[in-house]
């Protein structure tokens, strides 16, 4: 019998893990807890959804279709998704095309605000917002408006800015590659600029713009923290699941909404990471790429520099108001500068402060050390499920936080493994929600290093560890930073996984910030924001020196070539 060249291959990778006691080892220990943390979660929202009580049992599947109670959550966040991944990409456009493609002034200043949403919680545009125009907003009892921003005005806007950045980071990329060399050619056939934009850098930036607008609607779509601020009488599916879950304590609605929140995020997943992300229009010549041409003509700079400085207008009033509100006494009433809020939350709230930051020490370097183990694993060894190994470790980039954090209160709030109520279940979610980021890094890093480097490590005597601590991790030092820095900061601004395993016990900023909204003690809820905002701040520099003292060489050219 002829022994196909898949199966020889097969036999080949099995022959290796076989004989390779240390990555079979590692290998079955990342599998499992992929497996405990990533997949289970997932099968027991399944489970509760069509399996209520034990038994299959489709009701709430059925209700979702013939209630406009269930399925109208859905078509909102569809509706809101749709709405901020185009006006947020084209926000995003702006920004990376003045900074990329023309020769405006101050690029490195509206690079910085507008990564400035990164570093907050998402949800603190959404305070700014009801600070400026909700019931008692400034502009709102300014002019007597009758108007307020709650509703779909409201989260579209602030999920833009939320967002935005997330497509800011592609574009400018996309933007910042695109060899010359094909513009100069289309303009020596005698093209205008504009034709050159249009029929030339427009579609080669249109992968990227797909990819962009795809991740800003998952982002939109999975977002809990502004809707449940600002989204009024216009209820979205992460609400809505929510609510059920903590207000009408009915897991199995829960469940069968988070379900129905899971099929489109998935979907527009493996879109984005299977089809959009491989297409490129690039073309090779001898040219060197990663300088554009840039747009001297003043109808095309001065327009783009006015709207990027309208939209930075609009980012600093909107956090500028938020800073001035966690000086004020009682926001809208009484606008006295006061620090008693700041007391407030270090002293009420010092305990939040003292668990967030706590959590995050925790998660941050296991969820760090853990993506460059699987990001090396995937990239530099063969072994039989390489490929499943990658497609489940980056699962949870698409799978909205309210579905994981139901996920897991079901499958951890049972012995063997019953981890409600503690700092373990916090830690783990944060690990496991984050690390594709830092994955996702690690892969594009060790792609670029010259495997012969390991390889003499290896043939060295050095063995699987000695090699990864001190040559693969130094050299991939920039990457390794970049998912510390994610998840950290995730870890003190995420919301939607970790409001539905947070305890009496250990409490986090970002639910202490929401807590004070719900109570209209906007004032307090400013001051919590601003504090995150220091902390996240501070950490990213701190460890920065760290990471750069620790692996100086990853830092060297030979690491970012």
């Amino acid at each position: 019998m002829r022994i196909s060249s898949y199966q020889r291959e097969l036999r080949n990778e099995v022959r290796r893990l076989i004989h390779d006691p240390v990555l079979l080892g590692i290998v079955l220990v990342v599998f499992g807890l992929l497996a405990v943390f990533i997949v289970l979660p997932l099968v027991k929202v399944v489970q509760f959804s069509l399996w209520p009580g034990g038994q299959f049992n489709p009701k709430y599947f059925l209700n979702f279709f013939r209630k406009s109670y269930y399925w109208r959550p859905l078509i909102n966040s569809m509706i809101v998704g749709s709405l901020v991944s185009l006006f947020g990409t084209i926000v995003a456009f702006i920004f990376a095309y003045g900074i990329t493609r023309t020769d405006i002034p101050g690029k490195g200043i509206f690079r910085l605000i507008a990564m400035m949403p990164i570093v907050s919680p998402p949800f603190l545009i959404a305070l700014a917002a009801i600070l400026l125009l909700g019931h008692h907003g400034v502009v709102t009892e300014a002019l007597h408006l009758n108007w307020d921003i709650y509703g779909l005005p409201g989260l579209v806007l602030t999920e833009t800015l939320a967002y935005f950045p997330i497509a800011f980071m592609i574009l400018e990329g996309v933007l910042s590659k695109i060899d010359p060399a094909i513009e100069e050619a289309a303009l020596d056939m005698g093209a205008s600029k504009l034709r050159t934009f249009l029929t030339v850098t427009l579609p080669l930036a249109i992968p990227g713009i797909a990819s962009a607008m795809l991740l800003v609607f998952i982002r939109s779509l999975e977002d809990f923290g502004n809707p449940v601020v600002i989204q009024g009488n216009f209820q979205v599916l992460t609400v809505a699941a929510y609510h059920a879950v903590t207000g009408m304590y009915n897991m199995p609605l829960g469940a069968t909404l988070a379900i129905f929140m899971l099929i489109p995020t998935l979907m527009i997943f493996v879109v984005q990471k299977y089809y959009v992300a491989r297409r490129s229009y690039v073309t090779v010549t001898g040219k060197p790429s990663g300088v554009g041409l840039k747009s001297t003509e003043p109808h095309v700079k001065y327009p783009i520099f006015g709207l990027m400085i309208l939209l930075s207008g609009v980012i600093i009033l909107l956090y500028g108001v938020v800073l001035f509100g966690s000086f004020t006494k009682i926001w809208g009433i009484d606008h006295t500068l006061t620090l008693k809020n700041y007391q407030y939350v270090f002293s009420v709230g010092g305990q939040y402060v003292l668990d967030t930051i706590e959590i995050a020490l925790i998660a941050t370097p296991i969820g760090g050390i853990l993506s460059m183990i699987i990001a090396y694993l995937v990239v530099r060894k063969r072994f039989l499920g390489r490929g499943l190994m990658e497609f489940v470790s980056m699962l949870n980039f698409a799978v909205p936080g309210v579905v994981v954090g139901i996920g897991y209160i079901l499958a951890f709030n049972t012995p063997p493994l019953r981890l409600t109520g503690t700092a373990l279940i916090i830690i783990l979610v944060f690990i496991f929600r984050r690390m594709p980021v830092g994955i996702r890094d690690g892969i594009a890093q060790l792609q670029q290093i010259d495997p012969s480097i390991e390889e003499a490590s290896s043939s060295l005597g050095a063995g699987f560890f000695r090699t990864f601590t001190r040559v693969t991790l130094p050299l991939v030092a920039p990457a390794f930073l970049s998912g510390l820095v994610y998840i950290f900061v995730r870890c003190m601004t995420a919301i939607s996984a970790v409001v539905f395993v947070v305890s009496a016990s250990w409490q986090l900023l970002t639910v202490a910030l929401l807590y004070e909204v719900d109570q209209a003690n906007l004032s307090a809820a400013a001051a919590y924001g601003y504090v995150i905002i220091a902390i996240v701040l501070a950490a990213i520099v701190l460890m920065r020196f760290v990471v750069e003292k620790l692996f100086q060489k990853g830092f060297s050219p030979i690491a970012r070539e």
